[in-house]
């Protein structure tokens, strides 16, 4: 389908040449020399989306005054927030976040035949692919039947959500299904998809080149910015009013440069790098900002070590973590099989337009920052946050602290003596608890390794760490180590190249030694489906209230995500991984004493086993091969024997299945007028809970495993589903009534009107304590409204639209916090609920709320974007406190959204009057 630009955009219209072919493009310089203002010092991800408005400059939803902003964003020091629309070239989805996208154009390709439309209105305008990862679990790990095992499981839990998928694909055009066991989608992006530079035709018939760009349903869609492509991540909900033809709403944003100097020392790694990274940017302060990293340092640092530091740019907060093109890009596309003309594209757009980032690359920033690599330690973060840097030397007293913190035990003052002493004083007054496991040999203690994972897109696509690692298990293997017993270990590559090379690199039988034998390849631990612990250890620690740990390669580690029976989860390189399910133990001062000893007895150090920089980058360079890229991309749409295997009808629109518990047909479009409704003052509604700081969309919407005593399970338990067949809730993102019950359940989110209570509970309308979901449902029978109210840095972490989705779906008008992270703010406006944030100091705290409180928030009529407006508490004494909150409806766009219900509602009449 042709890209539709601009009709005023003459003058910036350009020709390229590039070998014996020419091109269109539109060109920044000649903006330049039309008038349009000084556009040279913008840093390069800027320039991304300017040119974006100069292609399709229309004079109504994109103006010459937008274009003239960004050279006085330049002027005025690196900001300029005027609202802009910007659309992204192409649409990257995955299957949990992807299925209930695909279901709400199902719904959407319903409710526009209801209203006198035509159903093929409803179709992705631009390309859109699904990658087919976060579904496989480790059921198996540990011997060489894992892999086709959990493939095997992976089909039987998810048939009806892969053939809904398949009907997708036959149903819309522009949308492709990467089948499961391909990779991630994120490294699938990185390796194949991308082309740093894009090329399509417009409606005219002429071959324009432009930057290849994307918003992705995963909020690691952030990853690609390593190879200069500009793309973060979004809500499923403003996905697919992107794909329906919706531009972005979006405000010129703030441009954080982060200066890299000097190179990585001996014994460092890529990971080591992005958690100190990490660390400084949540610390700096990016929510909502561009950060593009420059300096002499990327002459030193390799594209799939880059990939990493812009794969955990939601970790740190910002929006994209952004890497200009340069000769590093150009060599590994080469090196990841693109075609040679695009590889030349790619050089001379980038130097013609201004995207390359040379000797004399230096452009505005907002603020900047700088990090010397010499500097980099070997580092953990955890145990319940990115952000939480941990050098490893200081690893193993910091987790006594933990142990203690978790335990509820005061110990301030000894934590002052742990630097000089070590984490003996804090143990002395938290001693560690210990426990039999019963029918084995050993015991499990606080710190136990009961799960070690390389696992997610992180790291997964770098191939420096995944050789460490494979080296790490060699040079262990052969001194004759093992996995301790009770660590569950697991190898989930991001694509099928990694296995290709591990095997090349005659790594892959020492790693299967250790018990790193391959599980899949998808997302697995990182998102939760690290599958069931050994049920005699998971027995252990629950029975006992042991603090159980797991070390995974991944990007989140935050509460109740990764097993339901781990309280602290550490982030490491895949070296690390291993060395720690060798050691087995969160205790040990892994950098310093013993981490195992030999079947002789000698004591092994991880200096033992850990390989030299120059063994690793002697193996990357013979092993990782542009052959390998192009074997296994060529047929990455044909799936296995399973996937060729599903059936499915080819109507345009979906026969919902009346029995399915993984997809149904869900509400938000039945019934629906033709005309919008207003913003409406917020009266008398109640409170459904009160939530602490970085509640995190995991802590709103969990993605991992439930019980059959919860809502969720007790709605599949009254359907005949066997607890076996519970799946996830990550899965179950298909049928609104799973998910709604869901929402607000993770098993460690604390409401803070109960006392000391963990999980999806509050106060029913009579006081008594009740599920979240169970008081919901009586609130809305009654017709009384809800809000919901948090601390700062609410809605951390994944995209996941069902944190906004089940909100709504939960009866809640408003959710009242310090501050928002920006993909979950945006999908509460997509779905029509209101954020609003504290002024003048006030917080949950200073103003006393218990949860018995009734709330009125009024002036909401003709609220503007970012507008103060005056609310009432009234306590449950019948005393009122009157406070001012300031309105997150950031643009006016996002107004009418509310004003229709959401975004898709938006969409949805706009293509029906059409």
């Amino acid at each position: 389908m042709p890209i539709v630009v601009g009709q005023d955009t003459a003058k910036t219209r350009k020709t390229l040449t590039v070998g014996d072919k020419s091109i269109a493009y539109y060109s920044i310089p000649a903006a330049e020399a039309a008038g349009l203002g000084e556009f040279s010092k913008l840093p390069a991800a800027l320039k991304v989306v300017l040119e974006n408005m100069l292609r399709f400059e229309d004079g109504k939803t994109v103006s010459v005054d937008d274009i003239k902003a960004f050279a006085e964003w330049g002027a005025k020091g690196g900001k300029n927030p005027r609202e802009i629309a910007y659309r992204p070239a192409r649409v990257l989805m995955q299957d949990f976040t992807g299925v209930p996208a695909v279901v709400d154009l199902a719904a959407m390709r319903d409710g526009i035949k209801a209203l006198g439309g035509d159903a093929k209105k409803i179709n992705p305008l631009v390309p859109v692919d699904l990658v087919i990862d976060h579904s496989v679990m480790i059921d198996e790990f540990g011997n060489p039947r894992a892999f086709q095992m959990n493939v095997d499981r992976e089909y039987e839990r998810n048939m009806e959500r892969y053939q809904f998928l398949k009907w997708g694909q036959t149903a819309f055009e522009n949308f492709r299904v990467v089948p499961p066991g391909t990779g991630i989608c994120h490294q699938v992006n990185l390796e194949y998809l991308a082309q740093t530079v894009w090329t399509d035709k417009d409606q005219d018939g002429t071959e324009v080149a432009y930057p290849d760009t994307l918003v992705g349903t995963d909020s690691h869609t952030t990853m690609v910015n390593g190879a200069a492509v500009l793309g973060w991540g979004v809500g499923g909900i403003e996905a697919e009013a992107a794909m329906l033809g919706q531009p972005i709403s979006m405000l010129i944003p703030e441009v954080v440069g982060f200066k890299l100097t000097g190179a990585m020392v001996e014994g460092t790694t890529g990971t080591d790098l992005v958690l100190k990274v990490v660390e400084m940017l949540r610390a700096h302060g990016v929510v909502g900002k561009f950060v593009e990293f420059y300096g002499p340092g990327l002459d030193n640092l390799p594209l799939a070590q880059r990939a990493t530091i812009a794969n955990m740019a939601p970790e740190y907060g910002a929006t994209c973590g952004f890497f200009p093109i340069d000769a590093e890009t150009l060599r590994y596309l080469e090196q990841t099989g693109r075609d040679k003309d695009r590889i030349a594209l790619v050089e001379a757009y980038a130097k013609e337009n201004g995207f390359w980032r040379g000797e004399d690359y230096d452009p505005v920033y907002t603020s900047t920052l700088e990090l010397d690599m010499g500097d980099i330690v070997p580092a953990i973060s955890g145990p319940k946050r990115p952000q939480d840097y941990l050098a490893l030397s200081t690893a193993a007293p910091a987790f006594a602290k933990t142990v203690a913190e978790m335990r509820g035990i005061d110990i301030s003052a000894e934590a002052q003596e742990m630097a000089d002493e070590g984490p003996a004083p804090v143990l002395a007054k938290s001693p560690l608890k210990s426990a039999s496991v019963d029918g084995e040999d050993y015991e499990l203690k606080d710190g136990s390794v009961v799960i070690a994972s390389i696992t997610s897109c992180t790291n997964t696509s770098n191939p420096y760490v995944l050789i460490g690692a494979g080296l790490v298990a060699k040079k262990a293997h052969e001194m004759g180590l093992n996995r301790k017993p009770w660590v569950k270990t697991s190898l989930a590559p991001g694509s099928q190249v990694v296995t290709e090379y591990l095997d090349a690199a005659g790594l892959t039988e020492h790693l299967d030694a250790v018990g790193f034998n391959l599980v899949g390849y998808g997302c697995t631990t990182c998102i939760g489906n690290s599958g069931p612990l050994q049920p005699e250890i998971s027995k252990a620690i629950n029975d006992n209230d042991l603090i159980a740990t797991s070390v995974l390669s991944g990007n989140r580690n935050f509460e109740g995500r990764i097993s339901p029976d781990v309280r602290a989860n550490y982030l490491a390189s895949p070296p690390l991984v291993v060395a720690y399910a060798l050691a087995g133990d969160m205790n040990i001062d892994i950098a310093n004493d013993p981490i195992a000893q030999t079947p002789e007895g000698k004591d092994v150090y991880l200096k033992d086993i850990w390989p030299t920089d120059a063994e690793i980058a002697e193996l990357v360079e013979k092993v990782v091969t542009r052959e390998a890229f192009q074997s296994k991309y060529a047929d990455v749409f044909k799936g296995d024997e399973k996937w060729q295997a599903v059936e499915v009808s080819g109507a345009e629109t979906y026969d919902w299945p009346a029995s399915s518990t993984y997809i149904q047909n869900p509400p938000y479009f039945q019934g629906m007028g033709a005309e919008p409704g207003s913003v409406n003052d917020i009266t008398g509604a109640k409170v459904l809970a009160i939530l602490g700081d970085m509640i995190t969309t995991d802590h709103i919407s969990p993605a991992g495993s439930f019980k059959d005593t919860t809502p969720a399970g007790k709605y599949l338990i009254e359907r005949q589903v066997p607890v076996r067949e519970f799946n996830s809730y990550g899965s179950r993102r298909g049928n609104h009534e799973v998910m709604m019950r869901g929402t607000f359940a993770n098993i460690r989110i604390k409401n803070e009107m109960l006392d000391g209570v963990e999980g999806g509970y509050t106060l029913s309308p009579t006081g008594e304590q009740t599920s979240i979901y169970d008081a919901s449902m009586e609130y809305q029978e009654a017709g009384i409204p809800l809000v919901v109210v948090g601390g700062e840095q609410y809605g951390a972490g994944s995209s996941r639209d069902w944190a906004a989705k089940g909100t709504n779906l939960l009866g809640v008008k408003a959710v009242i916090a310090e501050s928002f992270e920006r993909i979950h703010r945006s999908n509460l406006v997509g779905m029509g609920v209101i954020p609003f944030e504290f002024t003048g100091g006030d917080t949950r705290k200073t103003l006393g709320l218990k949860g018995d409180e009734t709330v009125d928030i009024e002036g909401l009529g003709d609220v503007k974007p970012l507008q103060e407006v005056p609310a009432t508490i009234t306590m449950g004494d019948g005393s009122k406190k009157e406070i001012t909150l300031k309105c997150r409806i950031d643009t006016a766009i996002e107004k009418e959204y509310i004003e229709h219900g959401g975004v898709l509602h938006y969409v949805l009449r706009d293509l029906a009057k059409s």
